[in-house]
């Protein structure tokens, strides 16, 4: 079947409802790499997306001297293994998730999606595939915001995101963060790791932390170990139970805060 796109802006409009009932009335199909190693082919509607959650990128990485773009492996505390990135922009999105405490599970490049477009067969491999807890599932595609101003990347990205939102769902299209709250982030994931750290300082700086108190007062309780209080309550704030502003940089004044 094929389906004829409309100059639409992305995520928003009449024209997106538009090309989203004409996707309804036809099947995308994906493939992808189960945690095996094979290659499954299947309709995108017929494949659960905790499947394409565990399944291995789709692309080759490669690395070589004076490659243009960034790449590498991340390790997520999320799922306890390593996920790929191909920028340092896809890099900031994958801290972002991995941060974040609604996110059960993180792929990239999770498929390889196919879908006949004004006559011709279109294809797509999205950056990240995000599992919420909750069961939402968010695809998500990393562009630098200059490059959204292409009309083949916008409509590329549009007749993409109405398959994933005739699905059932979400498609972000993410340009960047704070740069204040992304480096915090950045920070942060220094202390990510649980098996780095001792449980039981871990347990007792969390109990410090009954009231609104500045990171240098915990620091200061633990004089001979004060390195050991610090990783422990901002391991803690990764971990989303010690809430701290990250609009403005950490610093020993940052106030901490038990979340209820």
């Amino acid at each position: 079947m094929d389906v004829t796109l409309r100059a639409l802006p992305l995520g928003r409009g009449r024209g997106v409802r538009l090309l989203v009932t004409a996707m309804s009335r036809f099947a995308a199909r994906v493939s992808f790499r189960d945690s095996g190693g094979d290659v499954i082919r299947s309709e995108l509607g017929s494949v659960p997306a905790t499947v394409l959650a565990a399944s291995r990128p789709w692309r080759t990485f490669r690395w070589h001297h004076g490659q243009a773009h960034f790449s590498g492996w991340y390790w997520a505390a999320t799922t306890g293994r390593h996920v790929v990135y191909e920028s340092r922009l896809e890099l900031a999105r994958l801290l972002l998730a991995d941060f974040d405490p609604s996110v059960a599970a993180i792929a990239a490049q999770p498929f390889y999606l196919t879908a006949c477009v004004n006559g011709r067969e279109r294809n797509h491999v999205p950056d990240f595939l995000l599992l919420g807890g909750d069961g939402v599932v968010t695809v998500v595609n990393v562009k630098p915001s200059a490059r959204l101003a292409d009309p083949k990347v916008a409509e590329a990205l549009g007749w993409a995101g109405a398959v994933f939102a005739e699905r059932g769902w979400r498609h972000e299209i993410w340009t960047g963060a704070s740069p204040v709250r992304l480096s915090n982030v950045r920070f942060l994931a220094a202390y990510r790791d649980p098996a780095r750290l001792d449980p039981a300082v871990v347990s007792a700086v969390a109990e410090q932390v009954a009231g609104p108190v500045r990171l240098c007062e915990i620091e200061q309780a633990w004089p001979e170990r004060s390195g050991e209080a610090r990783a422990a309550v901002l391991h803690l704030v990764w971990r989303g139970v010690v809430r701290a502003d990250l609009s403005v940089l950490l610093s020993a004044e940052t106030m901490l805060e038990r979340v209820a």
